[in-house]
C-alpha cells in the first residue's frame, strides 16, 4: 500500500470511497421542518444555528436512516422525540466545556449539543465503524470539525486518552451499566448526563451502590425544558 492509500480520509473504509455528505443528504428545504409548536424551541435552543440544525435532520432522515443509524417510523417526530430532546441539555453544560458523548450513534446527543453550543468542544465516543464514518461525514458537512472529534472505541478504551468535564449519552445502557463506562471518563471531577424516560428514578435507586463505588453523588432525576418543550426531557445527573 503506498503512503497516499495509508492515509485514508475520514469515511472510507470496508464501504468503499469516501461519500460526499452535501450530496446525498436531504437538502435542508426539503427535510422535515419543526411544527409551529416546535418552531419556538427551535429558535431557543439554536438561534441562528437554526438552518444548520435543519441540515443535520436532512442527514437523520436520508443517510441516517439508510446506513440504520434511525428508523424510518421516526420521521414524524424527528425534532420533537430527537433533536429537541437532546438539545435540552445544553442548559445543563457549563460554558467551555469538554464534552464526551459516549455510544454516539447518529449524534444524539452529541450533534445537537454541538451545534447548540458553539462554545463546546465534542468528543464522539462511537465502537461501529460505520457509525463513525456516518458521523464524520455528517461532522464535515456542517462544518464542525474544528471542534468535532470522532473517536471509533468503546468508552472503557479511551479511559487513559479522554479527560472530559462532562459525559453524555442516551439509549445506551441501564444506569447501573452506563456509570462504570461514563465515569471514569471524568477523572474524578466532572458529571455524567444520561438522557433517560419514565423509569429514570427507578434505575437511580438499582444504580446507587455503582454510583457510589464510581465515587458519584447527588444523583438526581433532572426535568428540562418544560416551558419550551411539549415532551420536556428527562435527564440523570451523577457528579463526580
Amino acid at each position: 500500500m503506498n503512503q497516499q492509500d495509508s492515509t485514508l480520509r475520514p469515511g472510507e473504509g470496508p464501504e468503499g470511497p469516501r461519500i460526499d455528505a452535501s450530496a446525498v443528504a436531504i437538502a435542508p428545504e426539503d427535510a422535515p421542518r419543526p411544527s409551529s409548536t416546535e418552531l419556538e424551541a427551535v429558535q431557543h435552543y439554536f438561534g441562528d444555528r437554526a438552518e444548520s440544525a435543519q441540515r443535520y435532520v436532512g442527514h437523520l432522515v436520508s443517510t441516517g436512516i439508510e446506513w440504520g443509524l434511525i428508523g424510518p417510523r421516526e420521521i414524524p417526530r424527528i425534532w420533537s422525540r430527537h433533536v429537541l430532546n437532546c438539545a435540552a441539555v445544553a442548559e445543563l453544560i457549563p460554558e467551555g466545556a469538554l464534552v464526551a458523548d459516549v455510544g454516539s450513534g447518529a449524534g444524539l446527543p452529541g450533534l445537537v449539543l454541538a451545534l447548540a453550543r458553539p462554545d463546546l468542544m465534542m468528543i464522539l465516543v462511537e465502537p461501529l465503524e460505520r457509525r463513525c464514518q456516518w458521523l464524520d461525514m455528517v461532522v464535515e458537512d456542517l462544518g464542525l470539525g474544528s471542534r468535532v472529534d470522532v473517536v471509533k472505541a468503546r468508552a472503557e478504551q479511551v479511559v487513559d486518552t479522554i479527560d472530559a468535564d462532562i459525559v453524555t449519552a442516551r439509549a445506551v445502557k441501564a444506569l447501573k451499566t452506563l456509570v462504570p463506562l461514563t465515569l471514569p471518563l471524568v477523572h474524578g471531577h466532572g458529571e455524567l448526563l444520561a438522557l433517560k424516560g419514565r423509569s429514570a428514578q427507578e434505575e437511580v435507586e438499582k444504580a446507587s451502590k455503582i454510583i457510589r463505588k464510581y465515587k458519584g453523588r447527588d444523583a438526581a432525576v433532572l426535568t428540562l425544558g418544560t416551558d419550551v418543550l411539549e415532551e420536556p426531557t428527562t435527564v440523570v445527573r451523577v457528579r463526580v
